[in-house]
């Protein structure tokens, strides 16, 4: 596989979907809800960006499991990238969660379940990058950090979606709490939702097939 993505029309397709979500999430009607009112417009950024890194890492973990499976190094380099795009989008998710939390909860960090969960996932995401850099033998780094990804993402599924929601929470969808999809009858948010969740996940993997090509220029003026 040289690159993730061959094609240029779906880039055409997410500049046109980012646009559009960023036009609508700003100005178009949104439902008037208390406590919630305007912020509740950071649901097209903060969430499909958490969507777009759930789906940046499964691929990630996908291209782990080939490499051990194939030993192929360009799936390690596949997996690598598409780990540190996933990496910033749950960067982004994370501070614009705490951007919500602070006009919604009153502080940005409330030590809520979710947060904590949520930087647990990141804490452990970052050991992944400490590995590869700490080992200097290309094979080696491949192998050892393909079996810390699988266990990486493993981890991040209940972290996120299962123990948040077994606590209290104030986040939405957990702890008891409706999701924002309860809360939406009118379809006032779907109409941007679903086409920012296509368009942040298509840019996050732009962003990786990107990175990947110039890895694979570097690798080969190395060779060289």
């Amino acid at each position: 596989m040289k690159y993730l993505i061959r094609t240029n029309w779906w880039k055409w397709l997410t500049m046109g979907l980012l646009v559009y979500t960023i036009i609508g999430a700003l100005l178009f009607d949104v439902p008037r809800l208390a406590i919630l009112n305007e912020t509740i417009r950071v649901l097209h950024f903060h969430v499909p960006m958490w969507f777009g890194m759930i789906f940046l890492f499964t691929a990630s973990v996908w291209h782990a499991v080939k490499y051990l499976k194939t030993g192929d190094q360009q799936s390690d380099i596949i997996s690598h990238k598409l780990a540190e795009v996933g990496m910033f989008f749950g960067i982004l998710g994370l501070l614009t969660g705490m951007l919500w939390a602070t006009f919604t909860w009153g502080e940005p960090w409330s030590n809520d379940p979710k947060q904590n969960a949520t930087a647990i996932s990141m804490l452990i995401y970052m050991a992944y990058f400490v590995l590869r850099g700490s080992i200097s033998d290309e094979q080696v780094r491949a192998r050892i950090s393909g079996v810390y990804n699988i266990f990486a993402f493993a981890a991040l599924i209940p972290l996120l979606f299962i123990l948040p929601r077994l606590a209290d929470s104030l986040h939405p969808g957990n702890g008891g709490n409706p999701g924002f999809n309860a809360y939406d009858l009118d379809s006032k948010l779907r109409m941007v939702f679903y086409p920012a969740v296509l368009g942040w996940t298509l840019l996050g993997f732009w962003i990786a097939t990107v990175k990947i090509r110039l890895t694979r220029i570097i690798n080969r003026r190395e060779d060289v």
